[in-house]
């Protein structure tokens, strides 16, 4: 076998299929059920917001038409369809307002995916078997975060910067292995689901400028892994090596740098899940901390838009190149993909979350004026310091009066080094669920949830989120 011929790394398929059939609720640390279960929470209401969202409409609307089989809610009450046909609606509105939860090293976010993906398999299997539990839920989910990362820490934040969008492409692997945990397959058929999924990975980062489909790439993952898991249970074979095949497997095709070591490194004793931080703002995860520090500079020095004459952000490589073009109001994923449209915003609201991305303020002169102040650039030494730091930020502001005040925040609000309190998770999912569900199913979700390992059934929690709001 020549060097050209070896697998990037040997059986690595194999031994993360294994672990994800394998696992059980007692193998997963404390903490690591802890994270997911805010996990839940932060992503049902991000589902929750985003199925009022017209893009996410017009993707519940091909599917209803399609008229499947009624096994699976749509969140927000439109009804039900088939599993996978639900789970591309939930996922595609999880991910529709840049809200989701989101792992920095594999830059996916998993919980709008995983989340639809058990929640929809939980009902349609509890209707022809038995009730799916809460531990059931919380460790197929884990089993798909652990896939899921491991594959995009595996690919490196080349796989970006080659113009692929993670959340198409490993989240797929995300999909695969919570279905099909939730579906019960051993070990062979999950490394079967893998390959499936993994053929099936797309999502092109062009998307970010002002389509809509940036939002379906989260819809179509999760429906892949669906798909994936049922072929695979019947029977159906995908690529058995289809993470580390020297020619055609996923690694070496989406990414000119992996790092293969990063799939199995720490499998079964590190958790990448715990690792899952959390969105303040309703914008890209990469340009948070830029914002943070703009908006510290300001309370700290008690500034207002009008007294600031320039802002200079110094970012890293990877987060200049996906974030720092020029902002035409291309649409509302262009605004919450931009850094200089978070940083005006931050400069006349002092937030960027939901009000802030309204269709209303894209073209806004103020906003436009704002962004003529900003200018981007790739900071050197922040580049230095290396993946770790790729959010990392470095704020430089420029008065009328002629004072200069700099910002540097390497850790994101939201990040597990600086992380958001179970309560901050709590009040943003009061914020966008607000007018969604009345204030008694809000708070019932909120507890159902807390003891999510102790549930028998998963039934009320589904048909809370099935709702359109009514008493």
């Amino acid at each position: 076998m020549s060097e050209l011929q070896k697998p990037l790394l040997e059986n690595a398929t194999r031994d993360l299929a294994r672990f994800a059939a394998g696992l059980r609720f007692e193998d997963i640390p404390g903490d690591t059920v802890a994270r997911i279960k805010l996990s839940v929470l932060d992503s049902i209401g991000c589902c929750i917001h985003g199925v009022t969202l017209p893009w996410t409409r017009r993707v519940e609307h091909m599917a209803l038409a399609e008229g499947a089989a009624p096994k699976a809610s749509i969140f927000g009450g439109a009804g039900k369809t088939s599993p996978a046909l639900a789970v591309l609606v939930n996922s595609t509105a999880g991910h529709a307002f840049e809200l989701d939860d989101i792992h920095k090293e594999s830059i996916i976010h998993p919980g709008s995916i995983a989340t639809p993906v058990a929640m929809a398999l939980a009902e349609a299997n509890g209707q022809a078997t038995r009730p799916i539990s809460g531990r059931n839920m919380i460790t197929a989910m884990v089993a798909g975060y652990e896939v899921g990362t491991r594959v995009g820490n595996a690919a490196t934040v080349q796989l970006l910067l080659d113009g692929f969008h993670p959340q198409g492409t490993s989240g797929a692997f995300c999909a695969a292995a919570t279905a099909a945990h939730m579906l019960g397959l051993d070990a062979v058929q999950t490394q079967h689901a893998l390959g499936i999924a993994g053929s099936q990975a797309g999502g092109l980062m062009a998307a970010q400028e002002g389509a809509m489909v940036k939002r379906l790439h989260s819809g179509r993952a999760a429906q892949s892994g669906v798909y994936a898991a049922l072929l695979a249970r019947d029977g159906f074979t995908g690529i058995e090596d289809v993470l580390e095949a020297p020619y055609g497997g996923y690694l070496v095709t989406h990414s000119r740098k992996p790092n293969a070591a990063r799939l199995t490194e720490g499998l079964g004793t590190v958790f990448e899940t715990a690792k899952i931080g959390y969105k303040p703002h309703a914008a890209v995860t990469s340009i948070h901390t830029a914002l943070d520090a703009l908006a510290a500079i300001m309370r700290e020095n008690n500034l207002g838009a009008d007294d600031i004459t320039a802002i200079d952000a110094g970012l890293s490589k990877p987060t200049y190149v996906h974030c720092a073009w020029a902002y035409n109001a291309q649409g509302v994923t262009a605004a919450q993909m931009n850094l200089t449209f978070g940083l005006a915003v931050i400069a006349l609201d002092g937030q960027a979350f939901v009000g802030q991305y309204r269709e209303a303020r894209l073209s806004d002169p103020r906003i436009l004026d704002f962004i003529g102040r900003i200018t981007a650039r790739i900071d050197p030494e922040i580049e230095a310091m290396g993946h770790a730091f790729r959010h990392a930020a470095r704020i430089r502001i420029t008065t009328r009066d002629g004072r200069t005040f700099t910002k540097e925040i390497l850790h994101r609000r939201g990040s597990p080094e600086n992380p958001l309190s179970p309560d901050d998770i709590t009040a943003k999912f009061r914020a966008i669920t607000e007018g969604c569900l009345t204030p008694a199913k809000t708070q019932r979700v909120i507890d159902l949830v807390a003891g999510l390992e102790n549930l028998a059934s998963l039934d009320e929690l589904i048909a809370i989120c099935a709702d359109r709001g009514g008493a």
